[in-house]
């Protein structure tokens, strides 16, 4: 009889296992890494940076609240997807519409859920790219490493995350209690180093300037030499034999020492750094900092994966609510405005904005400069090194979070036949959603590959001499063509972020809808939690999403990159509607509920 029972989910997470699992989702350390770069390159409102994340911090919490009283509800597998069916499925007048509800968030899900990863997965190809360069820069340009190889690493690590979720849930937990511990402690030095640069560097003071070509800092002025490339004067610096800057000498011969300044602009009004603190936190202008949300918003999801854990969790109904608020509380409010705050604060002559705006890896070209300025020459690289491992182990956590969150979803639909069957079985053994996860490791290298084919197109097109100082090679110059081919194609990790990005504003604003409808006459019903937070929770998705389309054409941020996101959110928005009546035709399933028996239960 035994062999004959159902595979099904076991309830092994407590409340340690499911804040964790969230936790390594919403990853600073990886994150930091991330999306700084990605922020550097929107426009003129990367000002705007450090406020753009306390609104989409707002706009999580207002919705991690929804999560977590839906939580209270109905734990169990499927997050908003199940939340959908039972808040209607149990409401007194909009019943029917369970079925169809449920397939919207769904598979509107699915826009977040499985373009995220994809995400992850380049950027680690960026890393991986961005540490060979460092180590072998005769190789590979550590600030613009080559498009084939970041597309091969990308690739190789998502099947391996893959085989790590297929594994089982309880591995993944034992992964992300580690890697959140070292990641919370790397990023947390680095800020505190970061900011006691800053402190200890007043305008006028001898200090180190980053070089791109080398990869290291250095305390002198660097030797130029005025040439005209293309009828344009252009100042480029002298090197030596290694290819290290050469020191601009003063009258006795000595090398002319750098001294720090905090410039606000450039001379095309460019934004390059912060005068004083007031400037990080400060609006600027309230269309940067909606602007700059939209792609914050990749740095704060991941709270409300637990709430796709319900079966897996030993008591659902009091432990996910906590999870979902704790894992952003401690994320968000603490390490993410700690840390933006000290790398934004860093920012000056030495390395500016617009530095971080051409480099894969702005937070690594920082900690070689802190890390010069606390170890000496030599010591930046090695202090660099040690933090972007633990970078490399929460990439992995995210990737592994979200591709178990992703799958479980995928799950869901399939045991309840809105997708197809295949998708809805267990792994015998690992009790894992073996299918979902291997489907989904597929399409993430997929992803992952187009987010690397193009990192530095649009605003963050690279110079013709930059590109033409790239070491020769397929894995390290392949398609890096010119400074105005680039700046004419969408930066493709912007493009794939922003519609990652808009599936999850899609997601939380329908989920906010659902808080409502669940709570509707209910007797634990609360005006503030029920209704107030998640109208607001709903209005700022929507405004966010809004800005997809009005921001670009009212001056704020690039236009091709949003437009491009909105034209693949829109595409499987059409393709689901032919699936969903299709489907439904060949099941002889009806949109509407007939009776509430007939409603399958996640």
């Amino acid at each position: 009889m035994a062999d004959n029972a159902p595979v099904q989910m076991k309830s092994t997470l407590g409340l340690t296992g499911l804040t964790m699992n969230a936790m390594a989702l919403i990853a600073p350390g990886a994150f930091l890494w991330l999306t700084f770069q990605i922020q550097a390159t929107t426009g003129v409102t990367a000002p705007s940076m450090w406020i753009g994340i306390v609104v989409a911090l707002l706009l999580c919490l207002a919705t991690a609240v929804c999560y977590a009283e839906m939580a209270k509800l109905y734990p169990g597998t499927g997050s908003s997807y199940y939340f959908a069916e039972q808040a209607f499925l149990n409401h007194a007048k909009v019943w029917r519409y369970a079925r169809l509800s449920k397939f919207i968030v769904g598979w509107g899900s699915h826009v977040y859920y499985w373009v995220y990863p994809g995400v992850m997965v380049g950027v680690m190809g960026i890393l991986c790219g961005y540490l060979v360069g460092t180590l072998w820069p005769n190789f590979m340009s550590a600030s613009n490493p080559g498009p084939a190889f970041m597309m091969v690493v990308a690739i190789a690590f998502s099947f391996l995350v893959g085989y790590i979720a297929h594994r089982g849930i309880n591995g993944s937990t034992s992964v992300s209690i580690a890697i959140n511990v070292i990641q919370i402690s790397a990023l947390v030095l680095f800020s505190v180093v970061a900011l006691g640069y800053r402190i200890n560097h007043a305008p006028g003071s001898i200090a180190y300037q980053f070089d791109s070509a080398s990869s290291e800092a250095y305390s002198y002025e660097f030797a130029t030499e005025k040439t005209v490339v293309n009828g344009q004067a252009t100042e480029n610096v002298l090197r030596d034999a290694s290819g290290a800057p050469k020191a601009k000498l003063d009258a006795a011969g000595k090398p002319v020492p750098y001294h720090i300044s905090y410039p606000a602009q450039d001379e095309k009004g460019n934004f390059l750094s912060h005068a004083k603190a007031s400037s990080v936190v400060g609006f600027h202008n309230l269309g940067w900092a909606f602007i700059q949300a939209t792609v914050a918003i990749l740095i704060l999801v991941g709270f409300e994966s637990v709430t796709a854990m319900g079966a897996e969790a030993k008591n659902a109904k009091r432990d996910i609510p906590i999870a979902v608020l704790v894992s952003l509380l401690v994320q968000g409010v603490f390490c993410y405005l700690f840390e933006y705050f000290a790398a934004n604060y860093f920012l000056s002559s030495g390395y500016t904005m617009q530095s971080a705006a051409g480099s894969a890896a702005p937070l690594g070209d920082m900690m070689i400069v802190v890390g010069t300025a606390l170890f000496g020459p030599g010591g930046g690289r090695i202090f660099m090194l040690c933090e972007a491992f633990t970078v490399f182990l929460a990439l992995i956590g995210t990737t592994l979070s979200c591709m178990n969150t992703g799958a479980r979803v995928t799950y869901a639909m399939g045991k309840d036949r809105e997708l197809h069957g295949y998708f809805g079985e267990l792994h015998a053994k690992n009790l894992s959603p073996h299918r979902a996860i291997w489907i989904l490791a597929a399409i993430s290298a997929v992803i992952g590959c187009v987010a690397v084919i193009m990192p530095f197109g649009d605003a963050g097109a690279l110079t013709d001499a930059t590109i033409k100082a790239l070491p020769h090679g397929f894995w390290s110059s392949f398609g890096y063509t010119s400074h105005d081919a680039m700046a004419a194609m969408p930066n493709s990790l912007l493009t794939m972020t922003l519609a990652s990005n808009f599936g999850t504003f899609l997601l939380y604003g329908l989920s906010c809808i659902i808080c409502m409808v669940a709570y509707h006459n209910h007797p634990k019903f609360s005006l503030v939690r029920h209704l107030l937070v998640p109208v607001f929770g709903l209005v700022a998705n929507l405004a966010c999403m809004a800005f997809y389309l009005i921001g670009p054409f009212m001056g704020y941020g690039t236009k091709m990159e949003p437009l491009l996101a909105l034209g693949i959110a829109l595409v499987w928005a059409v393709y689901g509607g032919i699936y969903f009546i299709r489907a439904s035709k060949v099941s002889g399933r009806t949109t509407l509920v007939a009776a509430r028996s007939e409603a399958v239960s996640g």
